[in-house]
């Protein structure tokens, strides 16, 4: 495992500590799982969304797209 250091507010140590000791665990593992907590969020949402675009691709039947998109926004000037 890599040693890093890094730089917190005073509150945020704080809180970090008090989390390590409700938690019963070491403060350096209140942060390696919040690190891990955010890949897997970061990763799980881009998965997400890469299924978005793949489930609805081609799926827009009524003409040309721009051309709608064109005359939607023509509504909006006077």
């Amino acid at each position: 495992m890599i040693r890093t250091v890094i730089s917190l507010d005073d509150s945020d140590k704080c809180w970090l500590d008090q989390q390590a000791a409700l938690l019963h665990i070491p403060m350096t593992e209140v942060v390696r799982q919040a690190v891990q907590a955010m890949r897997v969020a970061r990763q799980h949402n881009g998965d997400d969304f890469q299924a978005l675009l793949a489930s609805t691709a081609g799926i827009w039947c009524h003409g040309d797209g721009l051309a709608w998109q064109q005359s939607v926004r023509d509504e909006w000037t006077l």
